[in-house]
């Protein structure tokens, strides 16, 4: 207790439990009153933040490298959507269906994909997610092709809040999720599973030395990660009602590696920071100038890689150090 007390402030600060989660708490909820015209946009970094949530399990902790994670996330918003117009309209059964279809795919596709390593995984993956993009494009009758899935209708969430035009309903059920995804997460990653992951991601060698089963952790975490991008599928076509290929569009994939590399990897708060910062920047380029925004996210990630290797989660340790060292 004594020495907590002598350590400079940020660092004491950085040693309360759930104080970085909690501040963003607070920020998402202030964001509903300050930006009420712009609740789409904000819903949709909350999905993203889910996704790439499912992605930091995987490189950040696991050490598995993926350029495919939007096959699992368009499988989930495929299958919440499908059992939304055929089945049930409940929010909360569409997020179990979401979870298991993209579980599901990243269990059948892991099977093989696990046994592979580097370049060929990367390469892999994205052959997936194309695969099923093609097939959601020829299977018209099922999926609506090009045209997209449409005709989704949502029950109100727990038979109370109804859906609304605003998006009101739906900034705070992403916002929930996204809560319940991160907690889910921080559970698995400080259980022994997790810290098994991190043993294969820093050396798989000696991880099968002392027994590990280092293949089956691996597939275990894809169809995890994979159910976790199915809920931000399912979230996707529940909150915008409807679904298109473009769900497995290797651009979403692309992206949502940045965000986490931005963020800082091996962090779970890392991804949440990395979307927000892609997302605003994204935006506010976008509208700025709609031809070369890319070149400012492009310097973006240029300056972090090279001044910020880990992240800009850890920018205040970086700084920290540097002052450190200049006393």
């Amino acid at each position: 207790m004594t020495e907590s007390l002598t350590l400079p402030l940020p660092e004491r600060l950085a040693r309360v439990p759930f104080l970085a989660e909690a501040l963003l708490l607070a920020i998402a909820a202030a964001m509903f009153f300050l930006l009420p015209y712009s609740l789409g946009f904000l819903t949709r970094v909350l999905i993203l933040m889910v996704l790439v949530l499912s992605i930091d399990l995987l490189l950040g902790f696991a050490g598995i490298a993926t350029l495919g994670q939007a096959a699992m996330y368009g499988a989930g918003a495929y299958a919440a959507g499908l059992f939304a117009i055929h089945v049930w309209a409940d929010p909360l059964a569409g997020l179990v269906v979401g979870a298991a279809a993209g579980a599901a795919l990243a269990l059948l596709s892991g099977l093989v994909l696990m046994r592979a390593q580097g370049l060929t995984l990367i390469m892999l993956t994205i052959a997936v997610a194309q695969i099923c993009m093609e097939i959601a494009n020829k299977a018209r009758g099922v999926t609506g092709g090009s045209d997209g899935l449409r005709g989704i209708r949502m029950d109100p969430v727990l038979g109370l809040f109804e859906f609304d035009f605003i998006g009101q309903t739906g900034y705070w059920y992403a916002l929930a999720v996204l809560a319940a995804v991160f907690l889910l997460l921080r559970l698995v990653t400080r259980s022994a599973f997790g810290l098994s992951l991190r043993g294969i991601h820093d050396s798989p060698a000696r991880m099968t030395a002392i027994g590990t089963p280092v293949y089956g952790r691996r597939v275990a975490a894809y169809a995890l990660a994979g159910a976790i991008a199915g809920i931000a599928g399912a979230l996707t076509a529940q909150v915008t009602q409807l679904v298109s290929p473009e769900v497995f569009a290797f651009t979403l994939s692309a992206e949502a590696l940045i965000m986490l590399v931005l963020g800082g990897t091996g962090r779970l708060i890392g991804g949440i920071i990395g979307v927000a910062i892609f997302m605003t920047v994204h935006h506010t380029a976008a509208a700025h100038d709609p031809f070369n925004w890319l070149f400012v996210i492009g310097a973006m990630v240029l300056g972090v890689v090279f001044f910020v290797p880990g992240g800009l989660v850890s920018l205040p340790a970086r700084l920290r150090g540097l002052m450190g060292r200049a006393l």
